[in-house]
């Protein structure tokens, strides 16, 4: 706000007629210089380039303009600091020859089990499903839907694998898809119901994935869309979807809470909104429905039959035309799903942000091919830093305490040019280790840098053989509680990547998903469980409950399993890591781009 004169007064140059003189009365001594700051502060008029000093606003000389019509001008140009960060030397070395092969060959095995999963989701509720929506609904896929939607087509899907292996049978994608894209350049969490899975029926599963996604905006600002296209509750499993706080009625809550936060949200009903359903688009701030695919009703024509005898048509009970004309439900009417996703990305560039401008020119790649990250990613607990060289901006890192607490790394990089902390597992989290990572995790939060965690714990924990062991045990804990602390109570933006083991309390101090970080994901070749599978011996009595245990530890803790119930936010291929990383940081970044958020205001209403 502030613009000094210094240059100005010693080189005799023509000066802003808004000068405030160091005898000015509004500048106080500096106590370090003990002299007055010689500085400009000045307005302008809304009308022209007329300057006026701010000391005459505010002695009244100034009446012949209402203050309303001057505006603050700014002229601040900034810079990042150079980096200065040392380059990891960490070319494979033919004495790991052995050790990556054998990574690479489970890597590749992880890397076929994902394929198969991404293929399976991808086909939706099946090939009579897709034909039945897509012939006889005359509606577009939810793929198709996205790809008109976003900025070149480009999306980042959460959780793909979310409802794979569940009790009550495979959910594909949850039967919703969710994730973050751009539309005119703005990040935009989407929230898309496909119903080629059960009409878009409403599973336990699909509520979970729906808050999951709602919760991604709220933590990182970002507007979100909602593509409504669903059938209501599968009532079989209603008492898994309605009652409970974190259950169906919390995805409405969420909606009044973001619009208070100034979060903008927007609906576009391309399908039946029945029920429940109905909510979603009537309390988004701006809604537009499509034309004979589009319905909003609580209950629909079979339900108004069975009670009044009456037979009415979806159209009439609840169409496009009804409730943009007649009741007042929809702000936008569009006679085809195209001209609706028109309309959105249009209503999109009406939201108050004001974006920098992209400069991707100039980013370092990794001195290392991040294809060599399916042969690192670790079957064991070590070799952390050959991982970081293939993710950060040149292999550059500046390590942080490097030879202290060796079991954990810690230290500052760039990826992509964010500057970021990296808090990586090298090994057991020891004592001198959790105090050295509750340090950098403080000294990140005082810096207000965000922070990475690369997450591989060891597989159980160190047992109590002795009172030696015991005093080592008690310290350790007591270290872990400390890093857990600063963890939990860092205020800035946290990003997890499970690369190999997330195994028991070592993971809450690693910042595991009950430790809310912005994302979390996993590696293919990712073990969640407490104790990995082959180390239960210890937890159990008998020979057969140790076997029965280790089948079961071996089935539950495969990444997919977790990512079936969304434990996590998506199961990534290594290679593909630095992108993904890449994103979520321009993703949280973009909060501060959005203007006057900072005044708090009441819920839209609609009418």
């Amino acid at each position: 706000m502030y613009s000094c004169l210094s240059r100005g007064l010693r080189t005799k140059s023509r000066l802003c007629p808004g000068y405030v003189s160091s005898q000015s009365p509004l500048w106080n001594v500096d106590p370090f210089t003990h002299r007055r700051p010689e500085r400009c502060l000045h307005l302008r008029t809304s009308a022209g380039n007329l300057w006026q000093p701010l000391a005459h606003i505010l002695s009244g000389q100034a009446k012949q303009l209402p203050v309303a019509a001057y505006l603050m001008s700014t002229s601040v140009h900034r810079r990042r600091l150079p980096s200065a960060f040392p380059v990891l030397d960490e070319a494979l070395q033919p004495i790991h020859n052995d050790v990556f092969e054998a990574n690479l060959r489970n890597s590749q095995a992880c890397q076929e089990r994902y394929i198969e999963y991404m293929e399976k989701v991808k086909k939706g509720g099946g090939e009579n499903a897709v034909k039945r929506h897509t012939q006889r609904n005359k509606k577009m896929l939810v793929t198709d839907r996205l790809r008109m939607l976003f900025d070149d087509g480009y999306y980042f899907e959460l959780s793909p694998f979310a409802g794979m292996g569940l009790p009550y049978g495979d959910i594909p994608s949850a039967g919703c898809l969710t994730g973050i894209g751009k539309i005119n350049g703005l990040w935009c969490v989407f929230i898309a119901n496909d119903a080629t899975v059960s009409g878009g029926t409403a599973y336990p599963i699909t509520v979970k994935k729906q808050l999951r996604a709602q919760d991604v905006a709220i933590q990182n600002r970002l507007p979100c869309v909602y593509l409504v296209d669903s059938g209501g509750a599968f009532l079989p499993l209603q008492s898994e979807i309605f009652p409970d706080k974190n259950q169906g009625g919390r995805t409405f809550y969420n909606e009044a809470i973001m619009s208070a936060m100034k979060i903008p949200q927007v609906s576009v009903v391309c399908g039946s909104c029945t029920a429940g359903g109905a909510y979603i688009p009537t309390m988004a701030e701006e809604t537009v429905m499509v034309h004979r695919i589009g319905t909003i009703f609580l209950g629909g024509p079979p339900l108004v039959k069975a009670a009044t005898g009456e037979e009415v048509s979806p159209e009439n009970l609840g169409g496009a035309t009804l409730h943009a004309e007649v009741s007042g439900c929809v702000d936008h009417f569009a006679s085809v799903e195209k001209e609706a996703y028109e309309t959105t990305r249009n209503i999109i560039s009406t939201l108050n942000f004001e974006l920098p401008e992209e400069d991707e020119a100039g980013v370092e790649e990794p001195l290392h091919s991040v294809e060599e990250l399916m042969g690192l990613a670790p079957r064991d607990y070590e070799h952390s830093l050959e991982i970081l060289s293939r993710l950060t901006d040149g292999s550059k890192f500046q390590e942080f305490k490097a030879r202290y607490g060796t079991t954990l790394v810690t230290g500052f990089a760039r990826i992509s040019r964010h500057q970021v902390g990296i808090v990586a597992s090298n090994g057991a989290l020891t004592h001198n280790a959790s105090l050295k990572g509750s340090h950098f995790v403080q000294l990140c939060d005082q810096r207000d840098i965000p922070l990475i965690f690369l997450q591989n714990t060891v597989p159980m924990p160190e047992l109590t053989l002795s009172q030696t062991q015991a005093e080592t045990n008690a310290n350790r804990l007591k270290a872990q509680g400390s890093m857990m602390s600063a963890v939990a109570c860092a205020s800035v933006p946290k990003i997890t990547i499970v690369i190999g083991g997330c195994h028991g309390a070592e993971s809450y101090a690693m910042c595991g998903r009950s430790f809310d970080p912005n994302f979390l994901f996993l590696w293919p070749n990712a073990r969640v469980s407490l104790v990995a599978p082959g180390h239960s011996a210890a937890l159990a009595q008998e020979e057969e409950d140790v076997e029965k245990i280790n089948k079961r530890l071996e089935k539950e803790s495969s990444a997919f399993f977790s990512s079936g119930r969304l434990w996590d936010d998506g199961v990534i291929l290594p290679q593909d890591t630095r992108k993904v990383l890449s994103d979520c940081l321009k993703i949280i970044k973009q909060q501060e781009y959005q203007l006057s958020k900072e005044k708090i205001r009441t819920p839209l209403l609609r009418m």
